[in-house]
């Protein structure tokens, strides 16, 4: 049997419209040919769910999102997917948006609750809740990270306009000449410490001389150290102790005017009578050298003496 012309066109115009209604609903995430169930959530903001997302239950794909419209007024929106696998879940479970990169979109993950006799069915209405993505908690690392740079950029800014303000031409010539006269006292250090060198060079000799010395004296200290550490100081403290008190009994006698010392301190009629002849033999001395002939006589054809005759020069 022979079609015409017409029919094979009519033909082919059906099957490429029927085509394109297959495509265009493929895209747009439905499948005319599958009985997958349906379901819904809501959701304030679907941060970059786009249909034909993935959704995955514990990271397996199951389905995808049909379509995203918004739900009323207030700007709530409602996301069809559908659900290819038959695994059961209950109505209980959460439809969670998560993900989001630089090069990728969201996804839609059911987090299934195994409630038993609360099975979701298709066109039922799951929870909706939306999981932080990639990008969601490197902004909110960088936000803070973003202000604390934005306050130190201004910091630095101040810095450096305070340098600048700072950094005049006087300032700068101030520091060129200190500069300056750094490089001077480097210079005058090395020269002066070439000097030392030289003379240090030059009585090397002496140096270890003194050295050698200074060695010497230290040991004999250390010996004279060692010779204090034999000496007995107990000893020496307790002689030193009986020194002490017999010095105290000597001055404890004397004052109390014990023995001949005691007596001529304490004892005023022994001064008085040590004062009495020391004053008379003065006299008597002094009589010996005035009057020698007094005392002293010599008689070749013995003459005698003549009687005592008081002088007139007499010291009495």
């Amino acid at each position: 049997m022979k079609y015409s012309k017409e029919v094979k066109t009519a033909i082919l115009a059906i099957i490429a419209i029927l085509i394109l209604i297959f495509g265009y609903s493929f895209l747009k995430g439905k499948n005319l040919l599958d009985d997958s169930r349906i379901f819904y959530a809501v959701y304030d903001d679907v941060e970059g769910l786009s249909p034909s997302s993935a959704v995955t239950i514990n990271g397996l794909k199951i389905g995808q999102v049909s379509s995203i419209t918004f739900l009323n007024n207030t700007g709530l929106l409602v996301v069809e997917f559908t659900v290819d696998n038959d695994f059961p879940f209950s109505k209980s479970s959460v439809a969670n948006i998560y993900g989001g990169n630089i090069i990728g979109g969201k996804s839609l993950a059911i987090v299934p609750n195994y409630e038993k006799g609360n099975l979701a069915k298709s066109g039922d209405t799951l929870r909706g809740e939306i999981e932080e993505g990639i990008m969601e908690l490197v902004n909110d690392k960088l936000t803070p990270l973003q202000a604390k740079v934005e306050n130190a950029i201004v910091s630095a800014d101040s810095l450096l306009n305070a340098i600048n303000n700072v950094l005049n031409d006087s300032t700068t010539n101030n520091i060129q000449n200190t500069f300056q006269n750094i490089n001077e006292t480097s210079r005058a250090f090395s020269s002066t410490a070439q000097s030392l060198e030289g003379i240090v060079q030059g009585n090397a000799g002496k140096i270890d001389r003194t050295l050698t010395n200074l060695d010497e004296m230290s040991t004999n200290f250390n010996r004279f150290s060692d010779t204090l550490a034999n000496v007995n100081l107990s000893q020496m403290t307790n002689n030193l102790e009986d020194v002490i008190a017999d010095f105290e009994g000597i001055s404890s006698s004397l004052a109390d005017g014990e023995g001949t010392a005691g007596k001529l301190i304490n004892d005023d009629a022994v001064y008085n009578n040590l004062d009495r002849a020391t004053k008379q033999l003065e006299e008597l001395l002094q009589d010996i050298k005035l009057n020698p002939k007094r005392y002293v006589h010599f008689s070749v054809f013995g003459k005698r003496s003549k009687g005592y005759t008081e002088p007139e020069d007499s010291l009495r």
